[in-house]
């Protein structure tokens, strides 16, 4: 396949690195180690089977489900990797 100047494989290997990248980066955002017995934001009760299920939560889900809301339209209007 012609692809200009680049070499062979070029665009595959910058899709695989975009990928590997958006891969770390969610990976990066998991919850780790012990989680909290209430809520950060709202200090609600965390039910103890969100806790076992999800180390490391420190949201209960209520509040973590506005805090993805608030990343996802953060990541889709601001993404410096979009092109123009």
């Amino acid at each position: 396949m012609a692809v200009g100047w680049a070499r062979d494989g070029a665009v595959q290997e910058q899709i695989d690195a975009n990928v590997d990248d958006a891969v770390a980066r969610a990976r990066s955002r998991l919850s780790a180690g012990k989680s909290l017995t209430h809520c950060e934001e709202c200090d609600e009760e965390i039910p103890e089977a969100r806790r076992q299920a999800m180390p490391g939560v420190s949201r209960c889900i209520a509040c973590q489900s506005e805090c993805d809301k608030r990343q996802l339209h953060y990541n889709f209007f601001s993404s410096s990797d979009t092109p123009l």
